[in-house]
């Protein structure tokens, strides 16, 4: 494993510090059933880390229907009006196992932190688990034009806390989001299962696991 004088983490979110990942499942598969496409938790797997109008795009082509860019506009405001309501009552007690300990480790060896995730939410998700003081740069859909597996959210985040890419590494959940921390030639740190992340540089099941000297040379 590549150990190096890493200044910064950058964290996606839903899947690594809190599982919100359900409540979008729930928000899509809603949406889906009202234009007629088929939704299951296989097709979620291919939303996982893709972009609101990505993922709407992706269910409407499954619907077999066409849908104007007005249409569209409105379906994925429809969609993040029932999101929101389903996250309203998020609390610190959502932060996965792990997540705060981890923010703290991070913080307390002086190193730099940033949120990469694609959800325009991710702000308000932060403030409701109480951990929005312990990133000095949040990266979401708002600020870039490419989503994952495109690097740019991980190179802005990089930007944004004024390192190089090397200088930081990145923890995701999803494949798209690993392809893009190693397109933007970090080292990709993947919570989950190491049969499907196999693009990862390492695997963990979870943030309970997560020790920072283990990547620090």
């Amino acid at each position: 494993m590549r150990k190096y004088d890493y200044r910064a983490v950058i964290f996606d979110l839903d899947g690594v510090l809190t599982d919100t990942a359900h409540y979008h499942y729930l928000a899509w598969k809603k949406l889906a059933e009202s234009v007629g496409a088929s939704f299951d938790e296989a097709f979620n797997e291919q939303l996982k880390g893709v972009d609101r109008m990505g993922s709407l795009n992706l269910i409407l082509a499954a619907s077999g229907k066409d849908f104007s860019d007005a249409d569209k506009l409105a379906l994925a405001d429809q969609k993040n009006l029932h999101y929101q309501s389903l996250i309203a009552q998020l609390s610190p007690a959502d932060l996965l196992p792990g997540a705060a300990e981890s923010l703290q480790q991070i913080r307390a060896a002086g190193l730099k932190t940033a949120l990469a995730s694609v959800s325009k939410n991710a702000r308000a998700v932060i403030e409701r688990l109480g951990i929005a003081g312990e990133f000095d740069v949040v990266v979401d859909a708002a600020k870039i034009k490419n989503s994952k597996p495109d690097p740019e959210i991980f190179l802005t985040a990089a930007a944004g806390l004024g390192l190089t890419a090397d200088e930081c590494f990145g923890i995701e959940d999803s494949i798209a989001g690993i392809r893009a921390i190693k397109s933007a030639n970090m080292f990709a740190l993947g919570i989950g299962s190491p049969v499907v992340l196999t693009g990862a540089d390492v695997v963990i099941a979870g943030l309970h696991q997560f020790s920072l000297q283990d990547y620090l040379r």
